[in-house]
């Protein structure tokens, strides 16, 4: 690994590395953020930091409720931190959606249903479509969590050499699709259950709207329109920019033996055991889409909400179908766990049902570090709403912007390419949204854009960039993949492949997201991009 140490020292992607290295472990980040709130708070109660808030009105007054500044150190917040720790961990809201889904989705993945899925879905592909195909399957495996980087990736590779092809393109390609279109799907999934709970979470502590309640399918439109969008780029930036600089591969795909093995191969869940498991998968898969859709269209059914429009004038079918929508986390977990399952019988890799509870624990197992990350971000979060700090950020840093007279959708490409310039140095999605929700969800709420549009400007921003950035945790071993191909490829020869790959995802989704907000197109059901204050006219 010479050469990836070499190939790092100088330029801006060796300060990079260089800088990020030296930052703590984002458990300690969210430790020293609290420390730095505190000396905050008590800074600004002694001042009487305020603002005035936009909803509520002060009785006593007749005008505006005034917000103060709140210091931690009072008797009060000393006493709610130690006294409702327990209750801050366990009601952080990202913590129960990532969980439950995780729990079938480890099933599904150690059951070897997203391994054998993935590998059938690419091994048929033209040659002519190869990269396309392998793109596609890439972005679609990204609910797939660990199995798109360790199976489909070097995948991609063995399939580009078999057809003759460079196989850095087809690793290049695949790593584009899984990381950076990590945001991009066709249907909603555990990102998305992550994300809008935090989400959530900064939209109670900042208490502009109660009645707000996060739907994972906030995003669904938006989110398949990136889809549609990262595809062709993909694949003309492998095609037209990184093969032709790769030059010709003289290999052949006898160089397959070289690619011996850090997993196992990925080509041999593509045998006929695996496509009887994945018929089973499919079955179980039809039968949670009809148990859903009976329970959303049989008459008198639990998932739509008939009483919700009554008497109201403008109410939408989006509306009805909000417990619909709540129940997609809880329907997620039952589709990776029956698919898993389905697929682990027929296959044998799911003997009985002590094998099922094995892979759900170890599933949770995975999560640990997922807790301790947790449990720092929850305190972190509710404590910035006890300050009164967010909110009081929230209202001055919208009357700024609006001051600067700069356009909104400007302002949220300008949040994008933040969130993008931030994931160089803070690998963990979750973290940098738990530490950026708090400020930017209720400001940009207060500038009229949804909770929803908050969420999808910083994904847009956060998954673009992780395919350039050494911080992330699976850049070494697309490091290693690359290696079994090409010795002397190194850390800044990955970077610089990537580069092209990075630059226009972030264009086109900044593009696509400034697009969104001007036409003011939902970005999923019951999520439309405008957003008005209960209470403040509109």
């Amino acid at each position: 690994m010479a050469e990836a140490s070499t190939a790092t020292q100088n330029g801006i992607l060796g300060w990079i590395e260089r800088t990020g290295n030296k930052l703590p472990d984002p458990v300690f980040i969210f430790f020293y953020l609290i420390i730095a709130l505190v000396i905050i708070s008590v800074a600004s109660a002694a001042l009487g930091v305020s603002a005035f808030h936009p909803t509520q009105i002060d009785e006593s007054t007749g005008g505006a409720l005034r917000i103060e500044a709140v210091s931690l150190l009072s008797a009060e917040n000393i006493q709610r931190l130690w006294v409702e720790m327990p209750k801050t961990f366990t009601h952080f809201h990202p913590l129960g959606y990532v969980l439950v889904v995780m729990l079938g989705a480890g099933v599904a993945e150690r059951s070897g249903f997203f391994a054998a899925g993935m590998a059938k879905a690419v091994k048929g592909a033209p040659t002519a479509l190869l990269t396309p195909v392998v793109a596609l399957v890439a972005m679609l495996g990204n609910h797939a969590a660990d199995a798109g980087y360790v199976v489909l990736i070097p995948l991609a590779g063995i399939l580009f050499a078999a057809a003759g092809r460079h196989p850095l393109a087809g690793i290049a390609a695949a790593f584009a699709g899984v990381s950076g279109g990590f945001s991009a799907n066709i249907s909603p999934g555990q990102l998305d259950a992550l994300l809008f709970g935090i989400t959530e979470e900064a939209v109670g502590a900042s208490a502009l709207d109660p009645s707000w309640t996060a739907n994972i399918a906030g995003n669904w439109y938006f989110i398949t329109a990136m889809t549609v969008l990262y595809l062709p780029i993909i694949w003309y930036v492998t095609d037209k920019i990184i093969e032709p600089r790769l030059g010709k591969w003289s290999g052949g795909s006898a160089a397959t033996a070289n690619a011996d093995d850090l997993s196992p191969d990925p080509i041999a869940e593509d045998g006929p055991l695996a496509s009887r498991g994945l018929r089973a998968a499919g079955l179980a898969a039809l039968i949670v889409a009809v148990l859903w859709a009976i329970m959303v269209f049989a008459p008198g059914t639990p998932l739509v909400d008939e009483a919700a429009c009554q008497g109201v004038s403008d109410c939408s079918i989006h509306t009805e179908l909000r417990p619909f929508y709540q129940s997609l986390v809880a329907g997620f977990f039952l589709l990776f766990l029956l698919t898993g399952w389905a697929y682990g019988r027929a296959t044998g890799s799911i003997k009985n049902h002590r094998d099922l509870v094995d892979m759900m624990a170890e599933s949770m197992k995975d999560m640990g570090y997922y807790l301790v990350l947790a449990f720092a971000a929850a305190h972190f979060v509710e404590m910035f709403g006890w300050s009164n700090l967010g909110l009081i950020s929230a209202v001055h840093g919208a009357a700024g912007i609006q001051a600067t007279g700069l356009p909104l959708p400007l302002v949220l490409g300008l949040m994008v390419i933040f969130a993008g310039i931030l994931n160089l140095f803070v690998g963990s999605a979750s973290a940098k949204w738990a530490l950026l929700a708090p400020i930017l969800v209720p400001m940009l709420m207060l500038l009229g854009i949804s909770p929803e549009g908050a969420t999808a400007a910083y994904r847009v921003g956060d998954s673009a960039t992780n395919i350039i950035t050494p911080l992330m945790v699976y850049f070494p071993l697309i490091l290693v993949f690359a290696q079994r191909w090409q010795k002397e490829f190194g850390l800044g020869s990955l970077t610089a492949m990537m580069l092209p790959y990075s630059i226009w995802l972030l264009i086109s989704g900044t593009l696509l997201l400034v697009a969104w907000i001007y036409l003011g197109v939902p970005l999923g059901p019951d999520a439309p991009v405008a957003y008005s204050l209960p209470g403040a006219g509109g």
